[in-house]
C-alpha cells in the first residue's frame, strides 16, 4: 500500500507573503539542516511519504538573493535575519 502524501507548498514567500507563479519571479532556497530536519527525512524514507521540507522555503524575487546568501544556516535562523533585515527597510 502506498501511503504517499503530496503536500508541498505553494509558491509564495515567506518574508512578504508575496504570491508568483513563473521562476523569475522568486525561486525555492535550501537551508543548512538542523536535527530536527534530519528526524524529518529519516520518518519520511521509513514511512514512504514524500513533502516539502522544513529546511526548505520560498522567496520572492526581492528576497531570494538575500535569502541565497544565507543558505549555509538552518532556516530558523536565516528567516529571523531576514525577517530583521527587511523589517528595517
Amino acid at each position: 500500500m502506498n501511503t504517499s502524501v503530496e503536500c508541498m507548498k505553494p509558491p509564495i514567500c515567506i518574508i512578504c507573503y508575496k504570491e508568483f507563479r513563473d521562476s523569475d519571479e522568486g525561486g525555492l532556497v535550501y537551508f543548512e539542516k538542523s536535527k530536527s530536519d534530519e528526524r524529518w527525512i529519516k520518518t519520511m524514507k521509513v514511512e514512504g511519504l514524500t513533502g516539502h521540507p522544513p529546511y526548505a522555503d520560498w522567496f520572492c524575487d526581492k528576497h531570494y538573493a538575500a535569502a541565497k546568501e544565507l543558505s549555509h544556516l538552518t532556516i530558523s535562523e536565516a528567516i529571523e535575519i531576514l525577517k530583521e533585515k527587511f523589517t528595517e527597510e
